[in-house]
């Protein structure tokens, strides 16, 4: 297997195990809710904890990876993830599954960045929107792969052990280390003394070092939490919402998200192959109108085969772009700040997006599935008109 092909493998399978695990508090959701004793709002106050810690972890690990190397500081990140996970199984209260979710949001966080710049630098510039699409795609390997054990665990052995399974990624880090050798475009970097000047200037403030690159790394900040809200609006609660507003069992939700996440993936490498030929913005824009539409809509939908088919629209639209944020955001940092780049924006949608768990379990309660589907609907028409905003890649010319 060569480079490419091993990057590309390294984090789909580091993706997949991030994306299970997301997934994991979906469908346990109604049951820690009921253990605890907690509201909904409460309830989703875990995700979006987790997702503040993999802001913090975004930050720290794209910083050392581009300091000290991407694939030895992946596989730290993928044992603190693990640790963080098989914790949560053993927490007695709310307050340590915060804690256990917070150090599991740590270790994600700079999981992807730094897989994502790995892929980068190792795939030509006209085959990176694609490539970025087959790593996306290992999230929605991760969902699939969570509806299965939570149906066949949930029901049997509860909640708990449904986090227990975190202890395999630490079986996934040792193999990483063994076989995937340091990104070349990395290695190269530092032997240039230009380069080794530029990293002891801080890392952070380059993103913001003049205005056009301020503008820019705002504008893919703010498309970054557009794209996280959505996702995770739509994942963490419309089982939820369909187990009460269809009456579904938790077996026949698992059927939908696993048609959603169908959809999804057929989206991300559909996604990819648009980036490719036609570029980023036409293709963000076309994908961005198309999910407006599409959450609107669904919020009509009825019947198993309505659900299912919608649920498969909406995430073939909703999530297809989720395959585009790797390849875009590397295109616009040089390879000295690009794992830095690409976790901090990323994670800063991841927490700030994460929150919309928290707004959309409020307007649950307060109204009702089409009011939230509303919401989503105007987000992705904010991420449209901001993404217009952004000016031609210069892929990899920007410098401090």
């Amino acid at each position: 297997m060569n480079y490419r092909n091993k990057t590309v493998v390294a984090s789909v399978a580091g993706l997949t195990l991030e994306g299970m695990d997301i997934m994991f508090i979906s469908f346990a959701m109604s049951m820690i809710i009921s253990e605890f004793n907690i509201d909904l709002a409460t309830g989703g106050l875990i995700s979006s904890i987790t997702n503040i810690g993999m802001l913090i972890g975004g930050v720290i690990f794209g910083i050392l990876a581009d300091k000290y190397g991407r694939v030895r500081i992946f596989t730290y990140t993928i044992i603190l993830f693990a640790i963080g996970t098989a914790l949560t199984g053993l927490a007695t209260n709310i307050e340590q599954v915060y804690l256990f979710r917070f150090i599991a949001g740590i270790g994600a966080g700079g999981e992807y960045g730094i897989g994502m710049a790995l892929v980068a630098e190792a795939w030509p510039k006209n085959k990176q929107g694609r490539a970025s699409s087959y790593v996306s795609v290992g999230a929605q390997f991760g969902v699939i792969l969570a509806a299965l054990l939570s149906a066949i665990i949930l029901p049997t052995l509860g909640w708990r052990a449904l986090f227990f399974v975190g202890v395999l990624p630490v079986i996934f880090a040792f193999i990483v280390r063994r076989n995937l050798e340091e990104s070349p475009e990395w290695l190269a970097a530092q032997k240039q003394e230009k380069v080794k000047n530029k990293q002891k200037e801080s890392k952070l403030a380059q993103l913001f070092n003049t205005p056009r690159i301020a503008v820019t790394t705002v504008s893919l900040a703010i498309m970054a939490t557009v794209q996280i809200a959505g996702y995770n609006g739509l994942m963490i609660w419309l089982p939820s919402m369909l187990q009460q507003s269809q009456g579904l069992s938790v077996s026949s939700s698992a059927l939908w998200t696993i048609s959603t996440a169908v959809g999804m993936i057929i989206g991300m490498l559909t996604f990819g192959q648009f980036m490719d030929r036609f570029g980023a913005k036409r293709s963000f824009g076309i994908f961005l109108l198309a999910s407006a539409c599409a959450v609107f809509l669904y919020s009509y939908a009825t019947g198993s085969v309505g659900v299912l088919i919608g649920g498969a629209i909406v995430g073939f639209f909703s999530n297809g772009m989720f395959a585009g944020y790797g390849a875009l955001i590397s295109s616009y940092y040089p390879v000295h700040i690009r794992s830095t780049a690409t976790n901090t924006i990323f994670n800063f949608g991841r927490a700030i997006g994460g929150l919309s768990p928290i707004l959309v379990g409020y307007i649950l309660q307060s109204y009702d599935m089409k009011i939230a589907m509303i919401y989503l609907a105007v987000l992705y028409c904010v991420s449209f008109l901001v993404m217009l905003s952004l000016k031609k890649s210069p892929s990899r010319t920007i410098t401090s």
